[in-house]
């Protein structure tokens, strides 16, 4: 069965059709610039096809849509021969809140908790419904799956995820941490497990998901127990542009001084913070801060050293949470291609007898053990594959109804 993968923003429409049985990627691409001008990129993977690009009218994601199938089942360039071989369409939905901490076929039902939960995500969850109402007016009788960001992390305790404050807050409101990144988390951590020829049901892993958005999660026994993502993606790490944690007295003492409203001074620790703010505005890209390091550029210097501390504290305190750590995965972006930035955080790891490989810990982009012989914990890289992972979790729903 082939199964296509939608992730769908306000603007764009990232999608894969992949075969989750054997894992092959049969093609990928991206609609851009949704209902301004509009473009498409495209590459038939199982052919051996190159990348294309065409610059093409996309006034809404119904058309989008549209588009991408068309592509599919091109007699030239496509990779199946009919939609009849799409067997279900995978959604990655934000955010689920405590309503769903697994995978669900889309009903009437699911659809409208979606959309009730738009409030926790407010830029993310409307776009990702608009994907699904698109599909299924193109796709009638396909199969609609909603994968959740948020599901993995709902195995948390209450005293993870609760905040400090009133508890009416908590029950009125559902304030807590949610978490992101959960299919990363979860397909990373059992990767890891597999990798290692570990159990999956007896092994605690600290799983750093670096990228633009980064976040950090403990995981004992396959299930998670805390993350660095909060009620949204804002809180935890140090990230492209996001500010990561922080006194909440700064936002209205910004506010004040700055002479602007709230929503004015969230934007700026959304879009114009993390290790683009510490840098100075130089860039989000680590590549970026690490030729600036290199050249002398103080400021890029200590977003690289704030990134990092950071990541090791969180490490630090996962540690302790889960009473010891016998894994720790690096994955997405930076996790995956930066060896500065592993040998970085690991500097501060001596204390867990957690040691670096430094020859090892030159790989990119691959799967590797990273750690010495001597380490007491395990230090891997493992790629992370969401679309995959959202993939195999539609397949098994899909499977069984």
């Amino acid at each position: 069965m082939n199964i296509l993968v939608i992730n769908c923003g306000s603007s764009s429409l990232k999608f894969q059709v992949i075969n989750p049985e054997t894992e092959d990627l049969l093609a990928k691409g991206l609609c851009e610039r949704i209902g301004i001008d509009g473009s498409i990129t495209y590459e038939a993977v199982a052919k051996g096809l190159p990348k294309v690009k065409k610059d093409v009218p996309i006034e809404d994601h119904k058309k989008a849509v549209s588009l991408v199938l068309e592509a599919l089942t091109d007699p030239e360039t496509g990779v199946i021969s009919s939609l009849d071989e799409i067997g279900a369409v995978g959604h990655r939905i934000v955010h689920g809140g405590e309503r769903y901490n697994s995978t669900v076929l889309i009903d009437d039902e699911v659809e409208n908790a979606i959309r009730e939960m738009s409030e926790l995500a407010p830029l993310h969850n409307p776009a990702n419904l608009i994907g699904v109402d698109a599909c299924k007016a193109l796709m009638p009788g396909t199969p609609m799956v909603a994968v959740f960001d948020t599901a993995f992390h709902q195995t948390m305790p209450p005293k993870a995820f609760l905040y400090a404050l009133p508890i009416r807050f908590y029950e009125d409101y559902k304030i807590r941490r949610y978490g992101f990144h959960g299919t990363s988390h979860a397909f990373v951590s059992k990767t890891a497990a597999e990798f290692l020829g570990r159990d999956l049901e007896n092994t605690k892993i600290i799983v750093c998901h670096l990228g633009n958005g980064a976040s950090c999660s403990a995981i004992v026994n396959g299930k998670c127990v805390d993350t660095s993502m909060g009620l949204t993606p804002l809180e935890g790490l140090i990230m492209g542009t996001r500010c990561g944690d922080l006194d909440p007295a700064i936002v209205e003492f910004i506010s004040a001084k700055e002479g602007i409203s709230i929503a004015d001074t969230e934007k700026i620790l959304n879009k114009e913070s993390g290790v683009y703010g510490l840098s100075n505005g130089l860039s989000s890209d680590f590549r970026d801060l690490w030729k600036g390091s290199d050249e002398g550029d103080k400021y890029a210097k200590i977003a690289l050293e704030a990134f990092s501390y950071r990541v090791a504290k969180y490490i630090g305190a996962y540690a302790a949470a889960m009473n010891g750590v016998d894994v720790i995965a690096f994955t997405a972006g930076v996790g995956e291609n930066d060896p500065r930035i592993r040998e970085m955080i690991c500097s501060y790891l001596g204390y867990l007898g957690a040691y670096i490989d430094a020859d090892a810990n030159k790989s990119r982009g691959e799967m590797a053990k990273i750690s010495t012989p001597d380490s007491k914990v395990d230090l891997v890289v493992i790629p992370t594959n969401e679309e995959l992972a959202i993939a195999k979790e539609t397949y098994a729903i899909v499977a069984k109804a």
